[in-house]
């Protein structure tokens, strides 16, 4: 097997512990699990596989390729296609076990007509004006005849205290009553930190179990997933008045010893860490990108630990919400951009 020069550390356990804090923040409600994009960019056959063992039964992937990929892992469990369905789709989504999200009336439409009263799940847009039916769909009987099995609408401030959470929850509340759906589900990672009033059945979390902070309330109890380890290509050392770098936009100001790491922002680690935002950790001490992070490689200024050579392995600073904050990207962008050349070792 080839050798990977990058890695990401995966706990199984944090996840897991994540998973069932959420769980008990759901209240009465069951909590499933948000897995598309590749299990936000972990592995969803692995992700899936540690959470199905915790006690998760009902899984949500974005597209019928990503249910697919799952194969028989999610077999047992509760699958759903957030994306719906395109004519395309017909043929594996009526072989599939997996339930489409009906999201359009086109979509309802042709699930209605070809699948002969099979399950579905539904969603309807109370605010978000992303995906969704209307209110006006449900009113005029459109899914009139549908073995709905949740109905559910999503959040799009729930990580805000905005005056649309509350607006979308009443909305919900009424639009679910006139639905005959077992059950009803709305709150995501975030949603659900904003109480038991959002959980209805069944919760959706998705960045939360992946280590990311939705809300203040989830500080303390959610555990960091994964680690990012790249391993030192070369040593070297820039005199004062070098550039390191494209563009030289880092000079040194005075000798300064570089380790030049196996990573750059084909995995996932972005420019956005060039220029001293990025940072590497030996032990406690923290060691700063110099220059621009480029397509296969960072520089990294290692004056302060002079005993990594060539070889060794350091880990990247990766705490999600705190490399949010320094890059100015999502939580969610930074896990769902990790791609694939690193090896994914689960702890």
């Amino acid at each position: 097997m080839s050798h990977h020069p990058s890695r990401l550390r995966l706990d199984s356990q944090a996840l897991i512990s994540n998973w069932r804090w959420l769980s008990a923040q759901s209240g009465n409600a069951a909590c499933g699990a948000a897995v598309k994009a590749d299990g936000y960019g972990l592995g969803v056959r692995e992700v899936v596989s540690s959470l199905a063992g915790a006690g998760c039964r009902d899984f949500y992937v974005a597209t019928w390729r990503e249910a697919e990929a799952l194969g028989a892992v999610a077999q047992g469990a509760s699958l759903s296609v957030l994306h719906g369905l395109a004519a395309e789709d017909l043929p594996q989504a009526l072989a599939s076990p997996a339930r489409p999200v009906l999201n359009t009336p086109r979509q309802v439409r042709m699930w209605h007509e070809q699948a002969k009263g099979r399950p579905c799940d539904v969603m309807i847009d109370t605010g978000i004006n992303r995906l969704g039916l209307s209110p006006a769909d449900v009113a005029a009987g459109l899914l009139d005849g549908l073995r709905i099995e949740t109905v559910m609408s999503h959040l799009a401030c729930a990580d805000e205290d905005h005056a649309l959470n509350e607006r979308q929850l009443r909305l919900f509340e009424e639009i679910a009553q006139a639905v005959p759906a077992r059950r009803r589900s709305l709150a995501n990672s975030a949603g659900i930190c904003l109480g038991t009033r959002y959980t209805f059945d069944l919760t959706r979390p998705g960045l939360a179990l992946y280590g990311g902070l939705p809300r203040p309330e989830a500080h303390g109890w959610i555990r960091p997933v994964v680690r990012v380890e790249a391993q030192i290509v070369q040593r070297r050392r820039a005199e004062a008045g070098e550039g390191v770098g494209y563009n030289a936009t880092f000079v040194a100001g005075a000798p300064t010893e570089l380790a030049i790491l196996n990573i750059g922002y084909a995995d996932g680690y972005v420019r956005a860490f060039s220029g001293g935002v990025g940072q590497a950790r030996v032990g406690d001490t923290l060691l700063p990108v110099c220059g621009r992070v480029s397509m296969d490689l960072t520089a990294v200024d290692v004056s302060a630990a002079p005993q990594v050579q060539e070889g060794d392995w350091l880990e990247l600073e990766y705490d999600l919400a705190a490399a949010a904050g320094r890059s100015r990207l999502s939580q969610y962008e930074l896990l769902t951009l990790l791609g694939s050349r690193h090896e994914r070792r689960w702890d």
